[in-house]
């Protein structure tokens, strides 16, 4: 499953060989016990990351609105230790995140050794949404910048360039990166927005601006290409899951988490012989009371 959907070299890619509706032959009925299966197996690894304490497992969302992000992120790791996951949600930037780089505040949103940290959007808004709007280049106050059309593809090329070297740096220093795009198709982002519409209970999560974004599809589209070509490497790759089947979505999720802690071939520290003779004496203290 992981072969199809995973990029580490973003030659050639197109978001038109994804299919958005996919579900590699599993069936909705079988889901639950799969997912619940592929949950209890993250749980015992997420255990050894933690004990470990050498890795940082970095997990990043981006899609377009209503793809089911939140509802992937509270399904696939509803089994996970909550004292050794956090996730940050990141919305539009603050006066303080501006008087600093783009990175900065994901950077500090980073998770320590031994812990899991979900990016519910990331960095990368900064090559898709100021892709799509560059006036909002203009907040960043960038020397160079005075204009949109000062964004000229040599300004991209080297912000491309940034978030790969962040991301190596990350790599290099124990910081492990998982990065999903979560690929709705159009037709079902639309049935989804009239359901937040009908429903009164999901009418909170409805904007009209959706509306309005959803005008650039397009634009949005060759923003995350680019996106996904510029940054997919083999350390760093990117997955392309299909959005359309929520319950498939969470199985393709929690299956890639799975095997890329698998893949990591952690261990329980062994303690130094001072150590192990400290607990066989204080298990006879114990056994003496």
């Amino acid at each position: 499953m992981i072969s199809k959907f995973k990029i580490s070299d973003g030659k050639d890619f197109s978001l038109k060989d994804f299919d958005a509706g996919y579900a590699d032959g599993f069936n909705k009925s079988d889901a639950k016990a799969i997912l619940d299966d592929l949950i209890e197996q993250t749980f015992d690894l997420q255990t050894e990351l933690y004990a470990a304490n050498k890795y940082a497992l970095l997990i990043i969302f981006q899609a377009m609105d209503a793809a089911g992000k939140d509802s992937a992120i509270a399904h696939t790791l509803s089994g996970i230790n909550p004292q050794g996951c956090q996730v940050y949600s990141f919305k539009q930037p603050s006066t303080e995140d501006y008087d600093h780089d783009f990175l900065w505040r994901h950077y500090k949103a980073l998770p320590e050794r031994g812990r899991i940290g979900i990016h519910n959007r990331s960095h990368y808004e900064n090559v898709l949404i100021s892709k799509v709007h560059p006036e909002l280049l203009l907040n960043e106050r960038l020397p160079g910048i005075d204009n949109v059309k000062d964004a000229d593809n040599h300004f991209w090329a080297k912000r491309y360039e940034s978030i790969r070297s962040f991301e190596d740096h990350l790599t290099r220093n124990g910081t492990v990166i998982i990065k999903f795009f979560l690929n709705v198709s159009k037709d079902e982002q639309k049935e989804r927005f009239l359901e937040r519409i009908d429903d009164p209970k999901k009418n909170w999560k409805f904007s009209s601006s959706d509306i309005e974004e959803r005008q650039r599809w397009d634009d949005y589209m060759h923003a995350y290409e680019k996106a996904i070509e510029e940054t997919a490497t083999k350390d760093c790759p990117w997955y392309i899951i299909p959005a359309d089947k929520k319950w498939f979505t969470r199985i393709a999720i929690s299956t890639v988490i799975l095997e890329t802690l698998k893949d990591l071939k952690l261990k329980y520290p062994t303690l130094p012989k001072e150590e192990k003779k400290k607990l066989e004496e204080s298990k006879k203290r114990l056994e003496r009371e």
